[in-house]
């Protein structure tokens, strides 16, 4: 838009000029030659008293030589010749016009203009006493003709030229104006539509514009409170539903057997299927959003405390030893708190869920320069196909799942520019890796194998990935 105000501008300036340089420029030429061709004209008309007097050729040779165009050469008299017998014709001074115009000068009997080289010749007609008509000649230089055209044409081309460019001046600021606003209302679009929530609009510019980015800035504030709003029911539907649930069935199944014990079992797996439809509705509208968008971040290793102090207790009941390493000091995530609980709540559920009692688990952190690595292993039988684990995770469901654990891990790990990776573990089973960028950039495989051998180094050797489908 701003090239082509200053396109339309240009355009329009340099035909206004055109239109009106281009005729000034020829009237100036013309009065030019006017002026000087009026200025030869009473020149030569000062003979006019000479030649009314006398036509001896004594006194025309003085009366041209004390003139100033007879003394640098310019003028010249025709005299006819007498019509009584022996009259001779005369002429004083230079003859530059032909005879034919000067015969047309005196059948026409006024002044004309006649070209000739270097200039031009205004031929004069006077009236002698003698009913005869002198032509009186004076020659015009070209440079006189043209004297102060070329400066008038350099003044016109100048200000021709001003105008033009003040007023392209002019429509690029204009366009400026009009166009900033416009690509800061697109680009805070493109940046939302990105993910990057917290992008705003400064509410500035026409006031089309203005209304806009305020329209702008109150949709974004209302897309982020609507996110938070989703994002926090997420994590409560995962946290405070299916986390509990995974404890009244553990403590159900223990309960042995008999009528009381059964009912008990089949009201907590009812009430367990009715969770998981809630879920999986929860997670078909939820949008794809990045995770840091305004009060994302946290303290990965207070969360992994945490999260450790809740399930330790379990798994003490069910006699599984537990070890955490890497959460003696703060590590800071760009991920919001709610969503790291959620995940580790699912994959440290997927371990009681889908591991015999008595297997034992452990959580690590691992603080890197440009990444930090959470990992989750068992000493379970692992899982046979862990490439149909993510699938199942990403697409689909299998019986009893909501396929939403390894959801809520995946969404997280990519919002930072992150992955999760399934592998065997130490222990011997299987181990999830959750890859959490630092740098918001996308991990790709060199960023994976970085990672990877990141954590290798500080456990003393071959990690592996375990990844949960609930």
């Amino acid at each position: 838009m701003r090239w082509a105000l200053v396109k339309v501008s240009l355009a329009v300036t340099a035909m206004v000029v055109v239109a009106f340089a281009v005729p000034l420029g020829l009237v100036v030429k013309e009065m030019a030659r006017d002026r000087a061709f009026s200025n030869a004209e009473r020149r030569a008309a000062g003979l006019a008293p000479v030649l009314a007097i006398t036509t001896e050729r004594e006194e025309l040779d003085r009366a041209v030589a004390t003139t100033e165009d007879g003394a640098a050469g310019r003028m010249a008299v025709h005299v006819p010749a007498a019509d009584e017998p022996g009259g001779k014709a005369l002429e004083i001074g230079t003859r530059r016009a032909a005879e034919d115009d000067l015969r047309i000068t005196r059948e026409l009997g006024r002044a004309t203009i006649t070209e000739v080289p270097g200039g031009s010749v205004l031929l004069q007609p006077t009236a002698l006493g003698s009913g005869q008509v002198a032509i009186v000649e004076l020659f015009v230089p070209e440079g006189e003709v043209s004297n102060g055209v070329a400066t008038a044409w350099l003044v016109l081309a100048g200000v021709g030229i001003a105008l033009i460019v003040g007023s392209v001046a002019v429509a690029d600021r204009l366009g400026v104006r009009m166009v900033q606003p416009a690509q800061r209302l697109a680009g805070a679009a493109h940046d939302l539509g990105e993910g990057r929530l917290g992008a705003r609009v400064p509410e500035e510019g026409p006031p089309e514009l203005k209304s806009a980015a305020i329209a702008f800035n109150s949709m974004a504030d209302q897309v982020v409170q609507l996110l938070a709003n989703e994002r926090e029911l997420a994590a409560d539907l995962s946290h405070r539903l299916r986390t509990p649930l995974t404890v009244l069935r553990l403590n159900a199944a223990s309960l042995g057997s008999g009528p009381a014990a059964e009912q008990t079992r089949h009201a907590v797996e009812q009430l367990e299927r009715e969770v998981d439809t809630i879920i999986r509705t929860a997670r078909e509208a939820k949008p794809q959003t990045q995770a840091t968008g305004p009060g994302a971040g946290c303290d990965a290793s207070e969360v992994v405390r945490e999260r450790m102090d809740f399930w330790s207790a379990l798994a003490e009941d069910e006699g599984r030893k537990v070890r955490v390493a890497g959460v003696d000091r703060p590590v800071r995530i760009p991920v919001a708190r709610p969503e790291l609980v959620a995940a580790l709540d699912a994959l440290l559920g997927n371990v009681f869920r889908h591991t015999p009692e008595g297997t034992a688990f452990s959580v690590d952190v691992h603080n890197g320069d440009d990444a930090v690595i959470v990992l989750v292993s068992d000493a379970g039988s692992g899982i046979a196909d862990p490439a149909a684990a993510l699938t199942r995770g990403n697409n689909g469901h299998r019986a009893g799942s909501t396929g939403l654990g390894l959801d809520i891990v995946r969404r997280m790990a990519e919002s930072t520019g992150g992955d999760v990776r399934i592998g065997h573990s130490v222990l011997g089973g299987t181990e999830v890796r959750i890859w959490i960028g630092l740098d918001g950039r996308g991990s790709g495989d060199d960023g994976g194998r970085r990672g990877h051998r990141t954590a290798r180094r500080r456990r003393g050797g071959t990690g592996s990935r375990r990844a949960a489908d609930s």
